[in-house]
């Protein structure tokens, strides 16, 4: 092979890998409202599996910050050391997400719950970088600034496949998150403010109706 087709293959290699990311982006945008809304057997497959692989303790925290927060993939990775955890050590109980992070262009606070701090605090325990402005969930290598929006939204796509949780994506957690508040009796307003919408059609078409929601309406009679 000669140096020009060696170029020319390098090229073609190049921009397949581009769009394979755009692909996978952009399958993240549209399946906003057909994503995937996982059950609790389905999430505990997920987690079963992460525990079996590398930087297990770095992957639950980032699978459960999914649908314990309900944050956005791009949220989730704009997040620094330092907007989870103090100068005491300890995860806060509400993150602030700064408006150039967010999807809208708005602040907003994240809340942590109990379950979801546990899982923080456990990661942040094994992981603090030398520099606490540096992302909160590293990558492939601790001394990286971690994922970008891009990158994580690859690793979820690549995550429920090989746990063989087949239709869900970066935005299975959040629907997830807003679905079983909304079968829980959350107002949607209350959702809508969690999730960072603007309008309150936009968190309605979250909500994913089961057969469980339906079962318990239909009790109210």
């Amino acid at each position: 092979m000669t140096a020009e087709t060696q170029k020319e293959v390098g090229k073609v290699q190049t921009r397949k890998h581009t769009n394979d990311i755009q692909n996978i982006t952009y399958e993240d945008e549209i399946m906003s409202k057909q994503a995937k809304t996982l059950t609790s057997e389905e999430l505990r497959r997920v987690l079963d599996y992460v525990a079996t692989r590398k930087h297990s303790i770095r992957n639950r925290a980032l699978v459960l910050c999914s649908f314990y927060s309900g944050c956005r993939v791009g949220e989730l990775s704009s997040l620094t050391y330092t907007d989870v955890v103090d100068d005491e050590g300890e995860v806060r109980n509400e993150i602030r997400l700064k408006a150039e992070n967010t999807k809208t262009k708005e602040a907003r606070i994240v809340f942590v719950n109990a379950k979801l701090k546990k899982e923080l605090q456990q990661y942040a325990s094994t992981y603090k970088p030398a520099d606490t402005k540096l992302k909160f969930f590293y990558s492939q290598k601790r001394d990286s600034n971690g994922y970008n929006a891009n990158t994580l939204t690859q690793f979820f796509h690549y995550l429920y496949k090989r746990a063989g949780v087949f239709g869900a994506s970066s935005h299975s957690g959040r629907r997830t998150f807003i679905t079983n508040l909304a079968s829980k009796g959350v107002g949607v307003r209350v959702l809508m403010s969690l999730a960072g919408h603007k309008n309150i059609s936009t968190t309605q078409a979250y909500i994913d109706v089961n057969d469980d929601m339906k079962r318990k309406a239909v009790e109210l009679v």
